[in-house]
């Protein structure tokens, strides 16, 4: 900064000094440790006790290139501490409803629905030997098969498009039952069911109850359609509206940790009516109830499931799910061996009236929307 009291006049020099003055303490409070700032007020006393303007003038000068000589990794131990705090561990949950409000912003376009997972072996002690395989009526379908099934959803809409809490999904689940090994009879798909939906998520972390065992994160409200897509007699389909709520508990928060936490998934439905001329399966709720229990505990590495069912009547009907994952390191870390065992009622729309008895063993992919 150069003397321009010849220029200016008193007046312009006073407004130097001010304007000089301010950008140091600007600087100072961004920048400087206490132990710098005591320095730095040390030198704006000495520059203040100067008489002639011009010399003054000249010390908050150098006070001021001494200011930008400091390298820009010294802060306050305040700004210090925050910057360097460690993020919490992002959770399951909030990883696959894009809960954290970081993460959801790099969030992949497709999301991890329902678990997506391809059973080579799945053998089954109680086949339906009344259903025909393409309404061939020799066909009979073998006890083991492959099963597989595709699931994910996106947020078709912008960020925060309907508010700080509120998502619109749309998801779409594919379940296959394929007689891969039944070669007599040309090894055909036996059933598939379609399930397109679409709901809207509620965001929330309320902790239930106040007993610090479960929190609720997500609140879940829409329509799904589920078909086979199939002619009769195997046609099947019907359409629900279904609410769900989405509780949580982290035991271990801290990044680096071991995963460690659990979730529990509560939905309830209502069958759409249907003209009794076109319903296929006028009896499924009888089958497959009006609601379902779903839980997850991680542990580590591992995945263990339990899916529960009931029609909650005298004459009970229900199903039963249990599975287990653990990655193939040696493969890859987005694939894990998995283990699924079934039992129960409408384990497909074709099956929803008859009893299975089934365990299975496959591969399950993890983070394929990452």
């Amino acid at each position: 900064m150069k003397n321009t009291g010849g220029r200016f006049g008193y007046a312009g020099r006073q407004l130097s000094i001010v304007l000089c003055v301010s950008l140091f303490a600007f600087h100072a409070v961004l920048v400087f440790s206490q132990d710098t700032l005591a320095d730095m007020t040390e030198g704006m006393g000495k520059c203040a006790a100067e008489d002639d303007n011009d010399k003054r003038l000249e010390c908050y000068d150098k006070l001021s290139k001494r200011i930008e000589a400091v390298p820009a990794d010294v802060h306050t131990d305040t700004v210090s501490e925050e910057k360097n705090a460690p993020a919490h561990q992002i959770s399951m949950m909030e990883k696959f409803w894009d809960l954290d409000e970081e993460s959801r912003k790099n969030a992949p376009l497709i999301r991890w629905h329902n678990p997506n997972y391809f059973l080579f072996a799945a053998y089954n002690t109680t086949p339906n030997r009344d259903t025909m395989l393409d309404a061939d009526p020799i066909a009979k379908a073998q006890n083991t098969e492959a099963v597989f099934q595709l699931s994910g959803k996106l947020r078709p809409l912008p960020d925060k498009f309907l508010g700080d809490k509120l998502d619109l999904w749309l998801g779409y689940t594919q379940l296959s039952f394929w007689q891969v090994y039944n070669s007599a009879f040309s090894a055909p798909f036996r059933d598939t069911n379609y399930a397109p939906e679409g709901f809207f998520t509620y965001r929330t972390k309320y902790n239930f109850l106040d007993l610090d065992l479960l929190n609720l994160r997500i609140i879940n409200a829409g329509f799904v359609h589920q078909s086979n897509g199939r002619s009769r007699p195997l046609s099947r389909s019907w359409n629900r509206l279904f609410t769900e709520f989405g509780f949580e508990k982290v035991f271990d928060k801290e990044p680096g940790e071991d995963r460690h936490e659990f979730n529990v998934f509560v939905r309830a439905w209502y069958r759409l009516p249907e003209n009794a001329q076109d319903d296929d399966n006028p009896d499924i709720e009888k089958y497959m109830g009006h609601g379902e229990i779903r839980g997850v505990y991680y542990w580590k590495n591992y995945r263990f499931g339990m899916m529960l069912r009931n029609n909650l009547r005298t004459d009970n009907k229900g199903a039963l799910q249990l599975d287990w994952s653990v990655p193939m390191s040696l493969c890859s870390d987005k694939l894990s061996f998995y283990i699924q065992y079934f039992n129960g009622y409408g384990e497909s729309l074709l099956d929803y009236n008859s009893s299975s008895n089934r365990i299975s063993a496959g591969i399950m992919i993890t983070d394929w929307g990452e």
